[in-house]
């Protein structure tokens, strides 16, 4: 029978293939009572498992020389959250205060923290309540007897035919068990656009559909599937018309791709000669060479919270440094725009902060981003050396993230000379004209946008919040979800005045956020005026591709047009007349 389901479009392009089954480790374990004179001899038995696995992660990261750069990211990832006094130690605790099984005490301090990862307002910050799930899946593995990570119901992958992998989720170890096999997607029953998997489909550069709910149950083992990774839709046991519509779309796609691959080194200059700057985001010191292979002209976005990702406490000096470094160092002179920790009310630096002092009843609206920083002056300012001390080895900025009040700059601005007067008493070299700007991706910033203009030596429109916070519609809310509209024409009249005032002010204005990759979009933002977008590596191709095909002159007046209607329905109606 066939069936169509359908999910969250993370990673565009088409696969067609046989689906591939992977079993989903179970965390419902028994709660046993263990006798007095057993309990020490149970944490051993946990203690033991904790290494097995580390172990494994250590092997695993030695041993994925050819392997995807992103997977190695999140192997390291997952070996800091197994190292993470929350995971390694609270739950021997329980074993002796409760008298309990190690794995139930597992068990227990993951639902505690998952519970604490799904109040964070920052969507990739709360996804990564996924990778926790995984890590304490992994060792639940070991103390059950069965290690092996990944087993799906046909240990066979047919001759000439792509495996779709099917899974509830998907770890970065479920993923190298298969860097041998030939898979061409993967499909999940969970996940969102942030997500391990999503990020590494993407880099990959295969189709993906994530949150489909139900799909590992509906679908059997070796039926024949598509998945449209730019729709998020999955058929299962397509017809025979449909599947030669999609094996004649999965063609051209491949046909456009390789003429992409082209343009990595071509200038992105529009039909009437104006030069577009194309710039990658990043997450990860590994994520360098990908946005090289892209063709970037560098780094728009560098998110710092990675560093934070699986421990409690903040990343010194050094260790922050050394990031930046490999970073700035790995672009080779091309310009790295470092963001400031992006960080919720929820994951607090201040040690001494109890999980009930930090919940708030709207944690979007709370002490995140820069207003968490400038609330601790010594981790802000480590942060802030470890940058300046950076940018004596190539082209740095600094970006502070959800700016909404001129007396925030004014801070930052203070503190960054306090840190550069400390590196000039210490002696340590940095460059004294490193350039600072600001996001814009609150409501109130990006109408009293001049304020920033003043102050600022560049602007970068972050779409996702932006939106968020215009419609008071929070995305990852399925609830809701389909009220999230980047089309609203309120939401386009602010980028509008945004990229509009920067550009009367002569001050450079970037855009960071998925509006930026999105094709679809790039002719409107060049009608307009904007001029630098920042977006994944693996969407540069496509977009340098429509940049190359618009005419700005010709532009500009049919996007004032379409800025005047006030119903998305026809602004995106017009946008498809733009696109043709």
């Amino acid at each position: 029978m066939s069936f169509t389901l359908h999910g969250l479009a993370v990673s565009g392009g088409i696969a067609i293939g046989q689906a591939h089954l992977i079993s989903q480790a179970t965390l419902e374990v028994s709660h046993l009572i263990i006798p007095p004179r057993m309990v020490e001899k149970e944490v051993i038995r946990f203690e033991t498992a904790l290494s097995s696995v580390r172990n494994e992660f250590t092997t695993m990261r030695v041993n994925m020389e050819h392997s995807p750069t992103d997977i190695g990211a999140f192997i390291d990832l997952h070996l800091m959250i197994l190292s993470d006094p929350e995971l390694a130690e609270v739950p021997i605790q329980i074993i002796r205060e409760r008298r309990c099984n190690a794995e139930w005490a597992l068990v227990q301090q993951m639902q505690l923290l998952v519970a604490q990862f799904d109040q964070i307002d920052d969507m990739y910050m709360r996804e990564r309540s996924y990778d926790v799930r995984q890590v304490v899946e992994r060792v639940v593995r070991e103390l059950l007897g069965h290690p092996n990570h990944v087993s799906g119901k046909s240990g066979k992958n047919p001759k000439g035919e792509n495996l779709i992998v099917v899974a509830h989720d998907l770890s970065p170890g479920d993923v190298m068990a298969f860097k041998d096999r030939h898979f061409a997607s993967f499909v999940t029953d969970v996940g969102g656009a942030t997500s391990h998997t999503a990020i590494l489909a993407r880099g990959m550069g295969i189709p993906a559909v994530l949150g489909l709910h139900n799909a590992r149950h509906l679908i059997r083992d070796q039926e024949i599937i598509i998945v449209d990774g730019s729709r998020g839709v999955l058929i299962v046991n397509p017809c025979q018309r449909v599947l030669e519509e999609y094996q004649l779309k999965k063609s051209q796609l491949e046909i456009e791709r390789s003429k992409l691959k082209l343009l990595k080194t071509a200038h992105a200059t529009t039909l009437d000669r104006i030069e577009i700057d194309l710039l990658a985001n990043i997450e990860e010191p590994s994520d360098v060479a990908a946005a090289l292979e892209s063709g970037a002209i560098g780094v728009g976005l560098f998110r710092t919270e990675f560093i934070f990702l699986g421990r409690g406490d903040m990343p010194s000096e050094e260790e922050q440094f050394e990031a930046y470094r490999k970073v700035v160092k790995g672009m080779d002179g091309r310009p790295v725009t470092i963001r400031t920790f992006d960080l919720g009310n929820d994951k607090s630096i201040h040690a001494d902060e109890t999980t009930e002092d930090r919940k708030r009843e709207n944690p979007a609206l709370g002490l995140r981003s820069i207003r968490l920083s400038l609330t601790a002056p010594r981790s802000f300012q480590a942060q802030l050396r470890a940058i300046l001390r950076a940018s004596k080895l190539g082209k740095v900025n600094i970006l502070i993230p959800m700016l909404s009040h001129a007396h925030q700059v004014d801070q930052t601005l203070a503190a960054l000379e306090q840190a550069k007067s400390s590196l000039r008493r210490d002696k340590m070299a940095f460059d004294e004209n490193i350039k600072i700007g600001g996001m814009i991706e609150v409501p109130a910033a990006a109408l009293a946008v001049g304020v920033f203009l003043r102050r600022l030596d560049f602007l970068s429109i972050g779409t996702n919040d932006l939106i968020q916070y215009t419609l008071a519609i929070d995305r990852t809310d399925e609830q809701v979800s389909n009220l999230y509209d980047p089309l609203h024409p309120a939401v386009l009249t602010l980028l509008s005045h945004i990229i509009s005032r920067a550009n009367k002010a002569k001050v450079p204005v970037s855009m960071c956020g998925e509006l930026a990759g999105d094709a679809s979009l790039t002719r409107l933002l060049l009608g307009m005026g904007l001029r630098q977008f920042s977006m994944h590596p693996a969407q540069i191709p496509e977009i340098k591709q429509r940049v190359k095909q618009s005419d700005v002159s010709q532009l500009t007046p049919l996007v004032r047009r379409i800025l005047r209607l006030e119903e998305s329905v026809k602004i995106q109606e017009q946008i498809e007349r733009l696109n043709r």
